[in-house]
């Protein structure tokens, strides 16, 4: 069980996530959620939407912490959402949080318009 005041949903299991790919999931206010697995296993959640033109994130390449966008090759840094130099913008970020084989996102930032 998950000790904290936050309230978590679980939103997909870390296995179903492709190593250095992504998952998308639906639910929140803003839009898709693209869920990305690193190499070192980490999982991270940003809105599937590149800040340059919308692009789906979900379909760039993972490298690192970071993404790059399918459509004009900006990428966006995984861990805070922000786009590399020389580019200049944030994709949404969400808290993750993994217990075992499943992967939670904070309830309160999916109602997040």
């Amino acid at each position: 069980m998950l000790q904290s005041t936050i309230d978590w949903v679980p939103v997909a299991r870390k296995s179903e996530i492709p190593m250095l790919g992504a998952r998308v999931v639906h639910g929140a206010t803003a839009g898709p959620i693209a869920l990305f697995r690193t190499s070192d296993d980490e999982v991270f959640a940003v809105l599937d939407r590149c800040p340059h033109k919308g692009g789906p994130l979900s379909q760039g390449i993972v490298a690192g912490h970071a993404v790059t966008c399918p459509l004009h090759a900006w990428t966006i840094g995984l861990e805070d959402g922000r786009a590399h130099a020389p580019d200049e913008g944030c994709a949404r970020r969400y808290s993750v949080r993994c217990e075992g084989d499943e992967v939670f996102l904070a309830r309160a930032e999916l109602a997040l318009a």
